[in-house]
């Protein structure tokens, strides 16, 4: 979605030694079938419209994980991923769910704070182990510098 350009126009580097001419890398369509299939990647629109945001997770250590989660920009700053989000949250407390977690960027304002200001907090340490750990281990491998990545969880 639009939403990986933010990056950039901020002066970000999202991949070390990326360029504004680095093609943006998207996830293929196949990777959503199964996460489809399992009733965990929920998409918001305006009324009799397109697409605006997506939301899309796994179940993982009795939690809901958030893999991606994206709103266009052009519907940015109008309550539609706070409100895709507080879905996601509803979703995993009525499946018994212990909690969502996600890894995000922590310097990036519109990422840890937007999260943050929903319940989550930065976990770190021993507390990052697991299914945490290694969705952090596998960004460090794609390229994303851990120091600007962090691991966070909201518990219910």
């Amino acid at each position: 979605m639009s939403a990986a350009t933010l990056f950039r126009d901020e002066g970000l580097e999202v991949f070390q030694g990326e360029t504004v001419d680095t093609a943006i890398d998207f996830t293929p369509a196949e990777i959503w079938a199964p996460i489809m299939a399992e009733g965990l990647l929920w998409v918001m629109s305006e009324p009799s419209g397109p697409p605006v945001a997506f939301l899309a997770a796994r179940l993982e250590e009795n939690r809901l994980h958030i893999l991606e989660f994206d709103v266009h920009r052009e519907h940015q700053g109008r309550g539609f991923g706070r409100r895709l989000l507080d879905f996601a949250i509803q979703e995993a407390r009525q499946q018994g769910l212990a909690g969502l977690s996600l890894t995000t960027f922590r310097d990036a304002p519109w990422n840890a704070p937007f999260y943050a200001s929903a319940g989550f907090a930065i976990v770190e340490g021993d507390n990052a182990r697991g299914a945490l750990q290694a969705y952090l281990d596998r960004e460090a491998t794609r390229g994303l510098d851990p120091a600007r990545r962090c691991a966070m969880v909201l518990w219910l």
